[in-house]
């Protein structure tokens, strides 16, 4: 890979690992526009979640360091443990099948990412009108059974097209949080499976070969996703304080979808 399509892929993948319009899916069209080499192209996917994951950790490190003083200073593990509640669903599924998703032509199909960018879309027009449970002020008064809602729902995200972002704020708001809560809940709880995502690619022989063969495009595309990274954390947290933000990206998946799927439909036809 050379380093514009690095650059190329390090920039989408960090205007669109936290807005919740899929970063998953917007990288597989950006494979299919320009062609790029389809061979390993899942080991540099998982790569470049370093950069984004490293801004995740720089945006929130004083909020990991409270989280860390809650535990071993004041004895207070509610947060901690609903993050791990959270995280287990996806990770085990995630973990269970991910052979079937690297190797299935369903989570590599551009059919399958325009369906979830249109299904997800049209339920964050809806989310307002959504049966909500009772209101939360934020993540803190979260209980482990809305907790585990909201992990079962994100295993939804090992679909291309769907959004771990996004369908962690729709089922955060179902538990009843706030779109901005939700959001900041959705990026805390997904740092484990993050951490966990990149550590299974270094220890394998494979992905420790792909990643010093690969060294250079891979440093430009994580550095160029960490300072988009940070930037799209920035405005997403900002822009949610809006009422009814999500419908702005609910309605850019749907304009997303219909364009993907006609597409594909007139190439088959």
């Amino acid at each position: 890979m050379d380093i514009f399509q690095a650059l190329l892929l390090g920039l989408v993948q960090g205007l669109t690992e936290f807005i919740p319009v899929s970063s998953s899916g917007h990288l597989e069209i950006v494979q299919h526009i320009f062609n790029f080499p389809a061979e390993n192209f899942h080991l540099f996917l998982e790569f470049i979640n370093l950069g984004t994951l490293l801004a995740l950790l720089f945006y929130f490190r004083e909020r990991i360091w409270k989280i860390i003083k809650d535990v071993f200073g004041e004895k207070n593990y509610k947060l901690a443990i609903n993050i791990v509640i959270t995280t287990i669903p996806a990770g085990l599924i995630g973990l269970l099948l991910s052979d079937l998703i690297e190797n299935s032509d369903f989570f590599s199909s551009l059919f399958t990412v325009g369906a979830a960018m249109g299904i997800v879309g049209i339920i964050m027009v809806a989310i307002d009108k959504l049966p909500h449970m009772s209101n939360l002020k934020d993540e803190n008064q979260l209980t482990p059974g809305r907790a585990l809602l909201i992990g079962v729902l994100q295993v939804f995200a090992l679909i291309p097209g769907t959004s771990r972002s996004g369908t962690t704020i729709i089922a955060g708001r179902i538990a009843g949080m706030d779109s901005e809560s939700s959001a900041e809940y959705s990026f805390l709880a997904s740092i484990p499976i993050m951490c966990a995502v990149c550590l299974k690619m270094f220890l394998s022989d494979t992905g420790r070969a792909y990643f010093i063969e690969n060294l250079n495009a891979l440093f430009f595309s994580n550095l160029i996703a960490f300072v988009v990274g940070l930037w799209a954390l920035r405005y997403l947290l900002r822009y949610l304080k809006k009422p009814k933000s999500l419908q702005t990206f609910g309605w850019y998946r749907i304009a997303v979808s219909c364009l993907v799927v006609g597409t594909m439909l007139i190439l088959v036809a």
